[in-house]
């Protein structure tokens, strides 16, 4: 017999696909757990999910993703809520441990931040208090120094006065007296 051959038409070349690239900003998570694939129910019959072991292009995940969450792409079998799977994977993902210790620190911080802010207020009051009070008595200090002043000014014209007039009303008397007592000229 002989042997035919058919020719395929060339196919032409597909271009590569446009991929998200990773953020550089990802850090790996400290605390690792083991993948486990949900608990799904069979496909209804009649329903249109994608069961081939393929991942579908349309698919919410990332495409080519290795997980075979085929059922993801039409909105999953019934019965399964992707949001709650997804929460649960995500809150199983992370340790909340460490989160609620620097939660509990930075509630234990801001306490003693808000009390140490309540006490300088009290103390800054204290203090606007205690200058009022010392400058009210800076002022009376100073009104009765000034008075003092101007009572001494005043006793010391009266003994000036009274000098002169008992000099030249007694010159005799006035000169034995101040050889007795001579005055002072240390003011």
């Amino acid at each position: 017999m002989p042997s035919t051959q058919t020719l395929r038409p060339s196919a032409s070349p597909s271009l590569p696909i446009a991929m998200p690239g990773k953020s550089p900003y990802y850090s790996p998570p400290t605390h690792q757990v083991p993948y486990t694939r949900p608990i799904v129910s069979p496909p209804q019959p009649g329903s249109s999910v994608n069961t081939s072991a393929v991942p579908s292009l349309t698919s919410s995940g990332y495409a080519g993703s290795a997980t075979g969450d085929s059922e993801s792409s039409n909105g999953g079998a019934s019965g399964v809520d992707l949001v709650e799977m997804l929460n649960d994977r995500l809150g199983n993902a992370v340790d909340p441990l460490p989160l609620d210790r620097s939660l509990a620190r930075q509630a234990q911080t801001s306490g003693e931040l808000n009390a140490k802010h309540r006490e300088l207020l009290e103390l800054q009051a204290l203090a606007q208090r205690r200058l009022k009070s010392t400058r009210a008595n800076f002022a009376d200090g100073m009104r009765a120094a000034k008075e003092v002043k101007r009572d001494l000014d005043w006793t010391q014209k009266r003994v000036s006065t009274l000098k002169t007039k008992a000099e030249r009303r007694y010159p005799a008397e006035y000169r034995s007296a101040n050889e007795r007592y001579p005055t002072s000229v240390d003011y």
